[in-house]
């Protein structure tokens, strides 16, 4: 194919200046920090450096990304020397938790005692803990023989983990924003908790033998804080929900003691061709944005890398991301708006679908970044708007409901599952049940029980439950967090559902409803996959689908938000896009969804009451 435009990239690569031994990209969903974390941490490795590369994200699209499948040891990644690749999978991390657990427990434990510490340790906060003790057991090992605090003497030694051999640097892929505070946040809250308490956390088993990871934790704490081994990279675009959550990271990230941040802004265009009405309000959108950047950010360290005319699938495209050179794009294509086959139903008909039933649960799930919010804002003003009761809450720590909706609806009550909140509801629900039948010492020693930071996966599990049963006498909208958090959470309900089967299974008169149940009920839950016209948001709706139908739960529907190619453009780079859109919606079409919604790109953005409005016209 023939070349017509040459693209010149103008990247600025300032954070490989020197880099810390820990890298942390964190940012909101959907901004790029898995592209960007695997490039650097090529980039790395091309330098003759030997790397790590960590995902802490349930949800990690690595495996897709470099082609090559993800596991928890070390594995090396195919055409990139020196580096090496793991994911900490949660399901695995627990697994092999409970395995230590059992083993503490020595050859004198009987069969019965094994069973109810399995069985203690069956629940959401374990899989937590597990998942967090392998996170910091690579932080904790930065410098054997030394302490963390000696950056000196840290620097000089490269990493041993307990899974491989040494490593110069490691890169982490986190999980979006919310998520990744709650994990950083965790060396100490642990260490705090642990610190006054002697027995360890009754959640987690009687022979957890948490008491005996405090070391770790301390030195997790430590490495994390150490601005010579430790920088978090904040990722964000040109927009303004981006760049305001990488604000708030950026302050939380300080208040735990990380001072070293940067920021890359990601996805950066500049328009070629002056005319195109689309190019113009994409271009102006991400300017106005980055006018307005937030205070916060101003003053950190910035590089910006700008917009790929491809996804960024593979080595050689990972390594060009970085690439400071000219890329050759191909000629313009077709940008027909209707070239993506036979019409498709707008999302208002989806909606006046929902509508015919006076209640019931509409889940709205994907991967961070894809619009999830802005959808089920839509969706939950089309229901009131047609005379509905409707609750519109989420569950995503780094939810920002109202600012979407901008002003209040007759018919809508918003709120949001706030984890502090919930927890400090749940510690004093269980201090009134079981408080007034203890004495001062046992009340003590509850309380201190619940004071450890997995209390807080347990509340956040009971909100969920509550907000699922408001949906037998009206509409509730849940926005959900991103997809990793949306799976453990499912996860929970799981567990929930087979410990109530265990602990009422033969009762006769008994009818015992659980959320898992609600869920699997097509006639009262709802799921609406969003996405974008990209690989790996696709991929990750799928494998989100795929997990979803384990559990038997059907999604009912699939939104495609932010079609370039639905709206229609002339520029060349955004034109280069529109291949890689077809592709996608015949693959989404061709198998995966059974309904589908195309929403084009908005040349405003779909904020406030008249801009959602705009989606359901």
């Amino acid at each position: 194919m023939a070349v017509n435009v040459i693209f010149h990239t103008g990247t600025h690569m300032n954070w490989l200046n020197q880099p810390t031994r820990f890298l942390f990209f964190t940012g909101k969903g959907g901004v790029g920090k898995t592209s960007l974390s695997t490039a650097t941490a090529i980039a790395l490795a091309d330098s003759g450096r030997r790397v790590l590369l960590v995902s802490t994200d349930a949800a990690s699209n690595l495996d897709e990304m470099l082609g090559m499948p993800l596991g928890n040891h070390p594995a090396p990644v195919p055409h990139v020397p020196g580096l090496d690749m793991l994911n900490i999978d949660p399901d695995a991390a627990a697994n092999a938790y409970r395995q230590r657990v059992l083993a503490q427990m020595g050859p004198q434990a009987g069969e019965d005692e094994r069973a109810e510490v399995l069985e203690q340790l069956s629940g959401a906060c374990t899989t937590e803990i597990a998942s967090f003790d392998e996170f910091s057991s690579l932080l904790a090992s930065a410098s054997p023989g030394t302490t963390a605090a000696d950056p000196a003497s840290a620097t000089a030694t490269a990493t041993t983990t307990a899974t491989g051999p040494g490593y110069d640097h490691v890169v982490f892929d986190t999980a979006p924003s919310g998520h990744t505070l709650r994990l950083l946040s965790l060396p100490k809250a642990w260490s705090g908790f642990l610190a006054g308490n002697d027995r360890g956390a009754s959640c987690l088993g009687p022979h957890s033998g948490l008491k005996m990871q405090e070391v770790r934790f301390n030195q997790a704490l430590a490495a994390l804080s150490n601005p010579s081994l430790t920088t978090v990279v904040l990722v964000t675009r040109p927009e303004v929900g981006a760049l305001a959550e990488a604000a708030r990271t950026a302050q939380e990230l300080l208040a735990l003691g990380l001072t070293h941040q940067r920021l890359i802004i990601n996805g950066v265009f500049r328009r070629t061709v002056q005319a195109d009405a689309m190019a113009s309000a994409i271009e102006a959108q991400g300017q106005q944005a980055l006018d307005g950047m937030p205070d916060a950010l101003r003053t950190l360290p910035q590089d910006t890398v700008p917009l790929r005319p491809r996804d960024n699938m593979g080595v050689a495209a990972l390594r060009a991301l970085l690439s400071p050179g000219p890329t050759a794009l191909p000629p313009l294509p077709s940008a027909n708006p209707d070239d993506h086959g036979q019409p498709m139903p707008p999302l208002s008909e989806l909606v006046a679908e929902f509508a015919r039933s006076d209640h019931g649960l509409i889940m709205v799930m994907g991967k961070g970044g894809v619009g999830k919010t802005t959808i089920a804002a839509a969706i939950a003003l089309g229901l009131a708007q047609r005379g509905k009761t409707v609750h519109l809450s989420t569950t995503d720590p780094a939810a920002h409901l109202q600012a979407t909706l901008g002003s209040e609806v007759a018919g809508l009550e918003v709120s949001r599952i706030d984890p502090k909140a919930e927890t400090a509801r749940y510690i004093d629900k269980i201090m009134a049940a079981r408080g007034p039948g203890l004495d001062a010492h046992e009340r003590d020693l509850l309380l201190e029980d619940l004071q450890s930071p997995c209390t807080e996966e347990v509340a956040v599990f009971h909100a969920f439950s509550r907000t699922v049963a408001q949906a037998r006498s009206a509409f509730v909208v849940l926005d959900t967090a991103p997809t990793g958090h949306s799976l453990l959470l499912m996860d929970a309900a799981g567990a929930y559902h087979r410990q109530m089967q265990r602990e009422f299974e033969g009762s006769k008169g008994l009818n015992i409803v659980t959320p898992l149940m609600r869920l699997q009920d097509a006639s009262y839950t709802r799921i609406v996959l969003v996405t974008l016209p990209e690989v790996t948001p696709v991929s990750q709706a799928a494998a989100l689908q795929a997990d979803l139908r384990r559990a038997h739960i059907e999604p009912c529907a699939w939104v495609l938000n932010r079609s370039v190619l639905a709206a229609g453009t002339q520029d060349p780079l955004l034109a280069a896009r529109l291949e890689g859109e077809r592709q996608q919606i015949a693959r989404i079409r061709d198998g995966l969804a059974s309904r589908l919604v195309v929403i084009p790109w908005m040349t405003e953005p779909p904020v406030g009451v008249t801009g959602l409005q705009a989606l359901l016209d």
